[in-house]
């Protein structure tokens, strides 16, 4: 399927969840990793809140891609990220939602106040 960039500079994204290892496999707890270069993937939770609205989204990044000085609640920059549509058929039910995925995070800073305030 297609993915779209998504564009964050207009939003503000705060780490609502600290990096923990993805599992490919629940029963056997096998780690996910890229397709590609193989590294191992982590996924952390984020609250994206842009123009008022506010979505509690999971993103995976690679294991790589973890900035030290993450702190929950504050804010956070994901460089480089996409969303995916899915869907799928489990045990019979059609699924789908949207996959999220950026090739890092870091800590950012809270966006300046729109008064302008002098420092």
């Amino acid at each position: 399927m297609r993915t779209i960039r998504v564009e964050t500079t207009a939003a503000t994204i705060l780490l609502t969840e600290a990096p923990e290892p993805k599992v490919r496999d629940r029963q056997t707890g096998e780690r996910a990793t890229d397709a590609v270069s193989g590294e191992p993937l982590m996924t952390v939770g984020v609250v994206y809140i842009e123009e008022g609205e506010s979505s509690l989204i999971k993103v995976t990044i690679p294991e790589g891609g973890i900035s030290d000085g993450l702190a929950l609640g504050s804010p956070v920059s994901l460089p480089g990220l996409i969303a995916r549509p899915w869907e799928s058929v489990f045990n019979g039910q059609q699924r789908h939602g949207i996959a999220y995925r950026a090739a890092a995070i870091t800590p950012a800073a809270f966006p300046a106040a729109a008064t302008g305030a002098a420092a």
